[in-house]
């Protein structure tokens, strides 16, 4: 696999060796040893997948200590726009963003460390997306961010009015009104 390390420190995207022939490709989508050596120490502990269509917008989620997250992130059928947002503060690039175009085709992932905001939204009519978990889904430790929000800066490449969101996804604060968000100073790991 191949890093390509993103603007923000920690925030990775993962390119894999692709072995292509007349009959198809395959790939190593996951080796905990390579992850380890080239990523960091992640234990991941729970596979989630989702089917969404055309301007699904999941997000910007997070989980609060002690259930902190992070995510390793691809699409197995058609594309996303993903984004993490760094939500730590005193971090250098506190509310900065980064995005990435994952597709069927390109087979690449994402890893989001704890610390920071998630989304996605779907470009294509339909996708199946699938992530990993380092630590196990806890409702009360649940927070988000506004997905709209200018601070942001994030252009989700779907205009506004075909952005189709869940009931809990339209009510989320904005940055600047977080009333908690992680310490950069405080090892989330």
């Amino acid at each position: 696999m191949e890093i390509i390390k993103t603007a923000i420190e920690g925030v990775v995207i993962i390119e894999p060796r692709l072995f292509k022939d007349d009959r198809g490709y395959f790939f190593e989508s996951f080796s905990q040893r390579e992850f380890t050596e080239k990523v960091r120490k992640v234990d991941f502990v729970q596979d989630n997948e989702s089917k969404s269509s055309y301007g699904v917008l999941r997000g910007l989620h997070f989980q609060k200590p002690p259930y902190a997250q992070s995510k390793l992130v691809r699409v197995i059928k058609g594309s996303v726009l993903d984004v993490a947002v760094d939500i730590r503060k005193g971090s250098p690039t506190f509310g900065e963003h980064v995005s990435v175009e994952l597709t069927e085709e390109n087979h690449r992932q994402f890893f989001i460390p704890r610390g920071f905001a998630h989304g996605f939204v779907v470009l294509t009519e339909e996708v199946i997306f699938q992530y990993k978990c380092d630590n196990f889904y806890a409702p009360q430790c649940e927070g988000a961010l506004a997905w709209d929000d200018p601070a942001l800066k994030i252009d989700w490449r779907v205009p506004a009015d075909k952005i189709i969101l869940s009931g809990k996804d339209q009510h989320h604060e904005r940055l600047e009104e977080a009333g908690w968000l992680f310490d950069y100073n405080e090892n989330l790991y």
